[in-house]
């Protein structure tokens, strides 16, 4: 069995994947500052998206997007803001989405599209 660690790597790369194959151009994987961590940052056509990956085996302890509460929606927010001013990125749209990523019989992916907002 996979640990913790290694399960999220895993589904991180399954859904860089999937993002891929949607047409996002991903710019950073991991993005990381003293505030937080932003799993993916990535370009849909003219919107930066930072999306945040849960992966879970199974339901029993609730829905993987739960785990995205709104503690976690504000380190992801001021991560973003911090890329944002590092990259020096003016009028473009932002958007947040959580990337669902089920490793049962068969792997399971949600995208779940401008999830939580400023």
């Amino acid at each position: 069995m996979k640990t913790n660690l290694s399960k999220g790597k895993y589904g991180e790369s399954l859904a860089k994947e999937y993002i891929i194959a949607k047409g996002y151009k991903v710019l950073e994987l991991n993005y990381t500052t003293k505030l937080g961590e932003i799993d993916i940052i990535a370009l849909d056509k003219n919107i930066i998206v930072c999306i945040e990956v849960k992966t879970r085996t199974n339901t029993n302890f609730g829905y993987a997007y739960e785990a995205v509460n709104l503690k976690k929606q504000r380190k992801i927010i001021n991560t973003s803001n911090i890329y944002i001013k590092h990259k020096k990125i003016n009028n473009i749209q932002i958007r947040y989405d959580i990337i669902e990523i089920y490793l049962e019989k068969c792997i399971k992916i949600n995208h779940i599209e401008n999830a939580f907002c400023l």
